[in-house]
């Protein structure tokens, strides 16, 4: 499961990242999403309410829960349906659970250093984050040349369109947030996402 779930999101390049505090919303952008073709994401736990939309989409989508920074927090992401858990910050209670329960943590890390920690505690996916401020592509260039063996998720304030430039760098997906979704309908959701997947 742990390695399959990498892979299939290896493969979708693009992770969409919703952030809303509104159930239904979240809901309603992971169905346009699903539409468009993508089918693993990150549901950001923004309230506790969240919760509630990721047991409900569960069923139709690999849903991993971002934001989570406390053991408690992943817990209950596990109990709602998530497949796995990413964390702005790395952490070693959160490597514990997420082998205990056997469900993959995706860990926060910035620095040259951090990132190979989090390789070594064995984490599948390594998240570099904020990748926008830290020097976009070239940061990831930078990173991945001494250390090809890192496999790499860059988050943080991407554009759709800076995709390909991210994966030519060589990353293994790219997180994007806002810039999918914000001030765009859910049918214009859908279609950006078939039009990115086309252009990949």
């Amino acid at each position: 499961m742990n390695k399959n779930l990498i892979t299939s999101l290896a493969e979708q390049k693009i992770f969409p990242i919703i952030r809303s505090s509104n159930p239904d919303v979240v809901v309603n952008t992971v169905e346009a999403l699903l539409k468009g073709g993508l089918k693993i994401m990150e549901v950001n736990v923004e309230t506790p309410l969240i919760y509630d939309a990721i047991k409900s989409v569960s069923k139709h989508a690999d849903i991993c829960a971002g934001g989570i920074i406390t053991s408690m927090q992943a817990q209950a992401a596990i109990v709602a349906g998530a497949k796995c858990f990413s964390s702005p910050i790395f952490h070693m209670n959160l490597v514990k659970l997420s082998k205990d329960k056997q469900i993959p943590y995706i860990a926060g890390t910035s620095t040259a250093n951090e990132a190979y920690v989090a390789w070594k505690a064995r984490i599948p996916l390594v998240k570099i984050y904020p990748v926008t401020a830290l020097g976009g592509p070239l940061y990831i260039e930078d990173l991945k040349r001494p250390m090809p063996f890192l496999s790499v998720l860059p988050q943080g304030n991407v554009k759709l369109n800076e995709v390909k430039s991210y994966i030519d760098a060589g990353a293994t997906a790219v997180g994007v947030g806002r810039d999918l979704y914000d001030g765009y309908s859910y049918s214009e959701i859908t279609a950006r996402v078939k039009e990115a997947i086309a252009k990949l």
